[in-house]
């Protein structure tokens, strides 16, 4: 469970650097703000999911308090 907790905190660190690289470089590319929304999207998705899993986690007994 501690691979998957880190796993998905790598993947929205990585949505929320390429969101700010989006800001960013944001002339230089067409539409730069649908893809930084798209990006801020699937961060949220993931913290959405993770938070669910380590909820499940908690109530299912497969986590005992500490990873």
């Amino acid at each position: 469970m501690r691979v998957v907790v880190i796993l998905f905190l790598l993947l929205i660190i990585t949505s929320l650097g390429s969101a700010l690289l989006m800001l960013l470089r944001g002339g230089k590319r067409a539409q730069p703000s649908t893809l930084m929304a798209r990006a801020l999207a699937i961060r949220v998705g993931l913290s959405l999911t993770l938070f669910a899993l380590l909820m499940a986690g908690f109530a299912s007994g497969l986590i005992d308090g500490k990873l």
